[in-house]
């Protein structure tokens, strides 16, 4: 069995703590508000989320499947990195998810309201209006697409946690990996980009493979992404230069 590194260990415990803290609070709605990511422009988001979220988990599974991978890929890479080093990546690769992700939000919210104004159906600013008071915006009786946007919420390690076999493959190109649903090894430096591959897929399409329709897949995107450049960064500079961690 791997041994779990220092850092790994400490992160494990922390989600562990966070989703069963939260689970068995007398008041979980507020909780998973509370540390949930929610868009910028609602009154929920705080800024403490863009951390917070990355220990909080939508279920039982979801925290299980994001563990497993920290354990598994995680250690290999503290034990190259330093635990400093790793952490900093970890954060920043699920910094970079969030980003991502916000980034969608926000286009696609602001989209959304500029076709609103323009139509001339709705003011722009009843349909804020409605929304900053908690309300579904309506038109005819029918919810807007605006508020699937303004309402989004975000938890979980995946986007760190891409980032993190983005480096595993990286330093492992050769190593073999393989889907609990599709157990064929596979060598990294094929595995991963076809992870990767497949959650732009879904997130150009809107069809899951092997994930729930609710994933954030441009978060996936987003910390695998901020993981490869993290990497090429430090490689072309030696990896112990030009460092503040």
């Amino acid at each position: 069995m791997n041994r779990i590194s220092p850092t790994v260990k400490q992160l494990l415990i922390i989600n562990v703590i966070f989703y069963f803290g939260s689970s068995m609070s007398l008041n979980t709605e507020f909780i998973y508000s509370l540390f949930s990511l929610h868009f910028p422009e609602n009154p929920d988001f705080k800024f403490w989320q863009l951390i917070s979220h990355m220990f909080m988990h939508g279920g039982i599974l979801h925290l299980a499947f994001n563990m497993f991978a920290l354990w598994m890929f995680g250690s290999a890479i503290e034990s190259i990195f330093g635990s400093r080093r790793f952490l900093f990546f970890y954060i920043t690769c699920g910094l970079g998810a969030a980003i991502a992700q916000i980034s969608l939000l926000y286009y696609n919210f602001h989209t959304e309201l500029d076709l609103i104004t323009n139509s001339g159906f709705l003011n722009s600013n009843e349909v804020l209006n409605d929304l900053y008071q908690g309300e579904y915006a309506l038109y005819n009786g029918q919810p807007l697409l605006i508020n699937t946007s303004f309402f989004a919420t975000m938890v979980g390690a995946s986007g760190a946690i891409m980032g993190v076999l983005v480096a595993f493959g990286m330093f492992f190109p050769e190593s073999k990996l393989m889907l609990i649903f599709f157990p064929v090894p596979i060598k990294a430096k094929y595995f991963i980009p076809a992870i990767i591959l497949l959650d732009l897929f879904s997130a150009i399409t809107g069809q899951a493979i092997f994930s729930p329709s609710n994933t954030a897949f441009v978060a996936h995107i987003g910390g695998a992404v901020t993981g490869f450049l993290i990497m090429y960064y430090w490689k072309r500079n030696q990896f112990n230069q030009n460092r503040w961690y």
